[in-house]
């Protein structure tokens, strides 16, 4: 058997490890045949861990495809329901395309959406639909290649993409500063565009300047972090999943997104969900009411909780 299998999800980390499971399902189906991932460039280092991807191809965004090579012999769309993403790879020509339907793209078949599920296990599903078994527990990853310099570190990660799911600052300090007494090396995580909100708790909590690692460290050195930690506490956001994927205990403070849609799996109690039980909108431009209902007392005993049960 041979071809190109073109997989469509040019989104962040989370959607990446979320869609781990489908990936690999995809490697197994189609054996002897190309995967190639169209996701952004400065995921390469994690879509090697996957071992389920022959080719990465950068793809920026949504409308960044840019396929120049011989159509595929199936395309598969994981990136959404709506239909840029149908159409994005309806132009690379494919003989087949595995997909959820969209009515604005009326003459495609697709298996029907379905917003209720979890996001692991909505892929799943969708190559399920198509005769494509897929096991929506095999997220995890091996730990990234290299040396890990705040190995048993608590990492905490105060940022997240949208402000409705950033837990106040000042309740992110308080809790490291307690963990900092208690004798753990604290480190505070964030992208380049984070520096400031990651310098501003460690201030606060009384973490020393050269354990900001915001804005020092690229993805592979993130997950590398995440990966040899202690303890990973952060908002519903990407680095949530690297603990998932590593297996690494973790709080996750959700809100306004139930935990039911994007948290960590079931049934596995170092990885702990908290969560108000209040939806809102996940884009908002201030914290959700939900997650301010969650207190800064609460978080901390579920930190040392967790570090009791399963640190090293």
């Amino acid at each position: 058997m041979s071809g190109t299998v073109l997989v469509l999800r040019a989104l962040g980390v989370g959607d990446l490890l979320t869609a781990v499971p489908a990936l690999r399902a995809l490697r197994k189906e189609f054996d002897g045949r190309r995967i190639v991932l169209a996701a952004p460039e400065p995921l390469r280092g994690l879509v090697d861990l996957v071992e389920a991807v022959d080719r990465l191809h950068p793809t920026p965004g949504l409308g960044g495809l840019e396929w120049r090579a011989a159509p595929p012999s199936v395309a598969v769309n994981l990136h959404g329901e709506g239909p840029e993403s149908l159409r994005e790879l309806l132009g690379a020509g494919p003989s087949a395309l595995i997909s959820h339907r969209n009515p604005a793209v009326p003459n495609v078949p697709g298996a029907p959406w379905r917003p209720e599920l979890h996001e692991v296990d909505r892929w799943c599903r969708l190559l399920e639909e198509y005769g494509i078994p897929a096991d929506p527990t095999d997220l995890a990853l091996p730990p990234p290649p290299g040396p890990v310099p705040h190995r048993g570190a608590v990492v905490v990660h105060p940022g997240a993409a949208a402000p409705a799911r950033r837990w106040p600052a000042e309740r992110f300090a308080l809790v490291a500063r307690h963990l900092r007494d208690d004798g753990h090396d604290v480190v505070i995580t964030g992208g380049p565009a984070e520096t400031g909100l990651a310098r501003s708790v460690a201030e606060a909590a009384g973490v020393e300047p050269e354990r900001v690692l915001a804005g020092r460290t690229g993805l592979g050195e993130l997950a590398a972090t995440v990966a040899a930690a202690r303890l990973l506490l952060s908002g519903d956001t990407g680095v949530a999943h690297l603990a998932t994927a590593f297996g690494t205990p973790s709080a996750v403070l959700f809100g306004p997104t139930p935990p039911a849609l994007w948290g960590p799996p079931p049934g596995r109690p170092h990885h702990v969900a908290m969560w108000a039980g209040r939806t809102g909108d996940p884009l908002g431009d201030r914290p959700d009411p939900g997650l301010l209902e969650l207190e800064s007392e609460a978080v901390l005993e579920r930190c040392r909780e967790l570090i009791r049960r399963h640190g090293p």
